[in-house]
């Protein structure tokens, strides 16, 4: 029986009146009906082609639809979609090696979940198992995940509305060089950001503290790219008080940043990275918790307090073998770290050129651009309706939070498609522009 395919009106309809949008006033929701794509490419219902400068949502890093990835969720599928989580597969202990030779220093036992808010409650769970102690320490400009633990480790107001969310998690500020919470300039910085977090130590009990948890580079708050000295003293610091230092890679993880981990540019290694998104490129759910050898030792005789039905899915698994192959196979890591060179040069270009953009903020082809109306007082141009509106008419879908507009392109991207996609959104600026010079 032959199956119409649906117009467009049709698929927002049917979305529309049976399903619920994440993040959204439903009323005000305006779903683009997509139905096909290929590389950094997607197209709508009426045939309409978009360029993918945010990777969907900053997770799609081998870009739509490869072949490799595709193939190898089928060939799985056909073998074994499903096993119980406490019975061992093949895609679960190849993945779990692969994962253990691409990790950072003695990273090598890693606990599957099905998303990065997964990843990060467990987290959560092993850090206090492990060290005996409640508290967890988190920044403001971060976010974790809507789960309730993993909300509670975010700092920005998504956090308010499911408040209370658990006990124990401390917030404290961030390393933010263009508005920096301390009142410092490049030029007269000398690390209040560090000293801060040593402070709120002081004031909560170190010996009371299991883990500081942080974002690799904190993504939706604003892409925040930490100085280089800020992971290695973090670090230190942990090691003098016996605390757990997690990175979650969930979004700056796969290669986003020119390298396999963010914390790798820094040559940091945390006691756990919690991850998603890039393991599979949302092919399939995915998320990780990869620990240490001495966490993983220390569960050898204890009961581990973590699990999920779908822990280990030998579906997902079989889409990460695969995706890990694409990025060393097709070099896309080496891809991100040289045509991420190129789009920061572009932007920063634009940065000098357009009255609107107050900072660009890039590494690797994790890349955004704060816009304001001044350039002196920094005052935010929030929200960019206007700009989203005007991008996504002309063929370009990229993730905007606040006055935060984000190039975050899958890592297969080419220079020229980077220039494609540049050039609409320079085109949007005049927007923004315009307002800076009123």
């Amino acid at each position: 029986m032959e199956t119409k395919e649906m117009n467009a009106k049709e698929i927002v309809r049917l979305n529309r009146e049976y399903t619920l949008f994440s993040w959204s006033v439903q009323s005000a929701t305006a779903p683009i009906p997509i139905v096909r794509a290929e590389g950094v490419y997607f197209w709508d219902a009426d045939g309409k082609r978009y360029l993918d400068f945010s990777s969907q949502l900053m997770n799609l890093n081998i870009g739509h639809q490869h072949p490799k990835v595709v193939r190898a969720i089928q060939e799985q599928a056909a073998r074994l979609s499903y096993a119980h989580p406490s019975m061992a597969t093949e895609p679960r202990g190849l993945l779990g090696k692969k994962i253990a030779e691409v990790a950072p220093g003695d990273l090598k036992k890693t606990f599957f979940c099905l998303g990065g808010a997964e990843a990060n409650e467990n987290a959560i769970k092993m850090a206090r198992f492990y060290t005996g102690r409640h508290k967890i320490l988190a920044r403001y400009r971060s976010y974790h995940g809507a789960t309730h633990g993993a909300l509670a480790l975010t700092g920005d107001y998504r956090r308010l509305p499911a408040e209370p969310t658990i006990p124990g998690v401390v917030h404290f500020l961030d390393p933010f060089c263009y508005r920096c919470p301390f009142g410092w300039t490049l030029a007269t910085c000398h690390r209040e950001c560090v000293r801060h977090v040593e402070e709120v130590l002081s004031y909560e009990g170190p010996d009371r503290v299991a883990a500081i948890v942080m974002e690799g580079v904190t993504g939706t708050n604003g892409l925040i790219v930490p100085p280089d000295d800020y992971w290695p003293r973090v670090r230190e610091i942990c090691d003098r008080h016996g605390i757990l230092l997690i990175s979650d890679e969930v979004m700056s993880g796969w290669g986003r940043t020119g390298k396999w981990f963010a914390v790798d540019h820094w040559d940091v290694v945390p006691d756990m990275i919690t991850t998603a998104k890039g393991l599979t490129s949302g092919y399939v759910p995915l998320g990780a918790v990869i620990v240490s050898e001495t966490i993983g030792d220390f569960f050898e005789d204890r009961m581990l307090w973590c699990g999920l039905t779908y822990s280990g899915h030998p579906l997902a698994c079989a889409a990460g073998v695969a995706t890990l192959q694409v990025y060393e196979e097709e070099r896309l890591i080496e891809n991100a770290a040289r045509v991420g060179e190129h789009l920061a040069g572009r932007l920063e270009d634009i940065k000098a050129r357009h009255a609107s953009v107050g900072d660009v903020r890039h590494i690797g082809l994790f890349s955004a651009l704060e816009i304001v109306k001044s350039k002196t007082t920094k005052e935010p141009i929030d929200p960019l309706a206007e700009t989203g509106a005007f991008l996504r008419a002309n063929g370009l879908f990229t993730f905007i939070f606040h006055n935060v507009l984000f190039v975050v392109p899958p890592l297969c991207i080419t220079q020229a498609q980077v220039d494609e996609g540049l050039a609409i959104v320079e085109n949007a600026l005049e927007i923004t522009d315009a307002i800076a010079r009123t």
